[in-house]
């Protein structure tokens, strides 16, 4: 994806408790049934380094380099030639081409030493009449292309979403789902196991479609851009810092964890880590931040160049192994305070891994709680603690502490000693403009308004998903005041009494729903300053002041 033109979210709820762990994959590419990309897929693309900078050697000595420094053996083995590999027009059968003067042995060439080196083959196409650097598209030629595809031995799709005509009667959405819905079946019916990585949802990123968009991506591949396309290198400027792109695309992919499941998974964008733009504290940051949120880690840097510094981080088992983690729950936000991100990522066996982000311009002091980040503790538990960058273990009966360098993030991974108990869902809810669900002024009385408010970290922003249908902070309970079903209610908070008010309803469009009045939990007024109060109302198409991102 190159620009960002318009699109994504009405879907069936997630739990009416609150608590749902993610779903499986619905979405096999082959008429096998075979279920694919049940872990976020690995591996390198060319674009980001690249762009259309390259050839056919390029595509292989990257590849060679995989292999050669073991990226390829901790799971970078998927091999992908992005935009720019074709030409404009295809042959007198309709047949894609490779330009030759890029790929002077074809594309069925490249797959056969990608194969004869371990890896997988992964090629670029797109939905639209034509690619996004104007090459031939894909629109039209659906079963054409993923038989071709098939026959070079391709293992990965990506499918931009440049180009893509009108269709009379059709909106744009429809346009979009109907194009990758048929790709989807096109290679389903190659046999071939293949998997799909959709552009879909990058294309209508800041629309209220966009919600809409991912609700269905699902269907049809195993992971889809959603989002800005990672800043590029520029070779005339190595240095010039691309770290807030990504903190851009860490932004805007961290809220949207309730899509993500095993076999189907949200995509961020390239790895760039290791290459000219980030420090190797901010390498380290992407790094660690991708891999909480249970993100494709695809390389985008020159391999043949990278430094044994670099090859080590990239190649760090323990942070891969929570990305790569098979209970496949992402990550999600357990506070911000405008310098400090806390994360933490339930992972399979009961560990969690939590990831504390610095924002700042210099070292910081960290700290926080083995509670804070869902862990209930019990009498006489410890908790072993791994720093997953220096290696250190440590244990601890709750507090967790760090010092994070400038741009840095830590990595923690919390093993719970037998006898600590459960975990509990718990963290900030975020909502319009990115403002915190606030519990105002910290205040405990029966009727304390609730508002939205900054970000800031507090108690009085920590609500708890305790699984029975209520959402809680500070002991007490979200509430619609009498159980009350009139437009307008304003919300509050109460003691816990287990009254249809208190019961709430989270659906995968991101609606807060009481069942009882079937209305969605709303910012009064679709406003966004400080202080201003929520209430009930009837559901909207993907209103950005009743969609809210929840820790789960």
């Amino acid at each position: 994806m190159r620009g960002l033109v318009a699109a994504a979210s009405a879907v069936a709820a997630l739990t009416a408790g609150l608590a749902a762990a993610p779903q499986a994959s619905a979405s096999p590419t082959a008429t096998s049934g075979t279920a694919l990309a049940l872990t976020p897929p690995m591996g390198w693309n060319d674009w980001a380094h690249f762009q259309c900078g390259y050839t056919e050697s390029t595509i292989l000595a990257n590849a060679r380099a995989l292999v050669s420094t073991g990226l390829a053996a901790k799971g970078y083995n998927t091999v992908t030639t992005d935009d720019c590999w074709m030409q404009s027009s295809r042959d007198a059968n309709g047949n894609l081409q490779a330009d030759p003067s890029r790929f002077p042995d074809g594309m069925a060439y490249v797959g056969q030493q990608l194969h004869a080196l371990g890896l997988k083959f992964g090629i670029y196409e797109d939905a639209g009449t034509s690619t996004c650097g104007g090459y031939a598209g894909s629109w039209g030629h659906w079963q054409q292309d993923a038989n071709l595809f098939a026959s070079w031995g391709v293992d990965y799709l990506k499918l931009d979403g440049c180009n893509v005509p009108s269709v009379s009667g059709q909106t744009s959405v429809q346009t979009y789902q109907s194009a990758y819905q048929q790709m989807s079946q096109a290679l389903r019916a190659t046999g071939r196991p293949i998997v799909f990585s959709e552009s879909a949802p990058a294309y209508f990123e800041g629309t209220a479609d966009w919600d809409t968009v991912l609700g269905w991506v699902g269907q049809y591949g195993q992971l889809w851009r959603e989002g800005y396309d990672v800043a590029t290198y520029d070779s005339s400027k190595p240095n010039t810092s691309r770290w807030s792109s990504v903190l851009t695309n860490y932004g805007y992919n961290n809220p949207i964890h309730r899509y993500e499941s095993p076999g189907n998974w949200n995509d961020p964008d390239f790895l760039i880590a290791g290459d000219g733009g980030l420090t190797a504290d901010e390498s380290r940051s992407q790094l660690s931040l991708w891999a909480e949120m249970g993100a494709p880690m695809i390389l985008s840097d020159d391999v043949t160049q990278l430094s044994a510094a670099s090859v080590a981080d990239l190649g760090n088992s323990a942070v891969i192994a929570v990305d790569q983690d098979t209970l496949g729950h992402p990550g999600y936000v357990v506070s911000q305070n405008g310098t400090l991100d806390v994360l933490t990522r339930p992972l399979a066996g009961g560990d969690r891994a939590v990831a504390i982000l610095n924002r700042s311009g210099s070292t910081v002091s960290a700290s926080t709680t083995t509670s804070a980040v869902g862990f209930t503790g019990g009498s006489g538990c410890t908790f072993g603690v791994k720093d997953l960058w220096s290696g250190a273990t440590s244990t601890t009966t709750g507090s967790l502490t760090a010092s994070i360098p400038a741009h840095g993030t830590a990595m923690l991974r919390i093993t719970p000693s037998a006898g600590c108990g459960g975990t509990v869902q718990q963290g900030q809810v975020t909502g319009i403009g990115g403002k915190c669900l606030d519990d105002s002024g910290s205040g405990t009385a029966d009727g304390n308004p609730i508002i939205v408010y900054g970000c800031y970290g507090t108690a009085n922003q920590q609500w708890t998903l305790p699984g029975d249908g209520t959402v809680r902070t500070l002991g007490k309970c979200l509430d619609v005041p009498g159980s009350a079903t009139t437009a307008g209610t304003y919300v509050d908070l109460r003691t816990c009494d287990g009254s249809a008010g208190q019961q709430w309803a989270y659906q995968q469009s991101g609606n807060l729903v009481n069942p009882n009045s079937g209305d969605c939990l709303d910012v009064y007024g679709g406003g966004s300053a400080n202080g201003t109060r929520l209430d009930i109302w009837p559901c909207g198409y993907n209103q950005d002041n009743q969609t809210w991102s929840l820790p789960q």
